[in-house]
């Protein structure tokens, strides 16, 4: 897999919670860190996502917002 995005995490979906159209899935990676993606259904079934399998979360953008109480 070749990719220009520089933030790239390998870990195991934990969960998956399916939506009428998305559905969330958690990636859990190296220390316990957990990643929440929202795609869709088909996108869920093309990638055969399941728990425990492992998969890469990967972000890419171009604005981090950031908040404070």
């Amino acid at each position: 897999m070749k990719i220009s995005a520089r933030n790239v995490f390998k870990g195991k979906v934990i969960q998956i919670t399916e939506g009428a159209v998305n559905s969330e899935v958690i990636i859990e990676l190296q220390g316990g860190i957990k990643m929440a993606s929202v795609i869709t259904k088909e996108s869920v079934k093309n990638l055969g996502l399941q728990v425990g399998k492992e998969a890469y979360s990967i972000v890419k953008a171009s604005n981090v917002l950031v908040a404070v109480e």
